[in-house]
């Protein structure tokens, strides 16, 4: 698998993260950078982007907290932090089941002092 780390900037935070070698992963790595502004919603940063992908045979509903992934109802790059209004006990669930396509490599819980409409890019850092 190549090495797709990216940067995620929202606010004054810059925090990096890797995409795997999935196919969704890969089209929207070949999209880069994307920016937005960002939707909250409990521990979850999302946003629509300009992709559109089904849910694929391993998609989920309950993720880790730092997991990113690709929400296909709503076209959504998502940012999972700690738990969303779905979510049982400690268990972080999204909406409805996402695209696994990578992960933080730092602390997520940053993100907690993101507000709605902050403007976020993802782009490349290329080795």
């Amino acid at each position: 698998m190549d090495h797709r780390e990216i940067l995620i900037s929202v606010g004054n935070l810059k925090v990096s993260g890797n995409l795997n070698d999935s196919h969704c992963a890969s089209e929207i790595w070949d999209s880069l950078p994307i920016s937005a502004q960002c939707n909250i919603w409990g521990d979850e940063i999302y946003f629509s982007i300009e992709l559109n992908f089904p849910e694929e045979p391993n998609a989920t509903d309950v993720v880790e907290s730092g997991t990113l992934a690709f929400w296909p109802p709503g076209n959504a790059f998502c940012i999972f932090y700690g738990l969303t209004p779905a979510s049982n006990n400690d268990e972080i669930r999204a909406a409805s089941p996402v695209n696994i396509i990578g992960a933080i490599s730092e602390d997520e819980k940053i993100f907690r002092s993101v507000a709605p409409g902050t403007k976020i890019t993802i782009s490349r850092i290329d080795s």
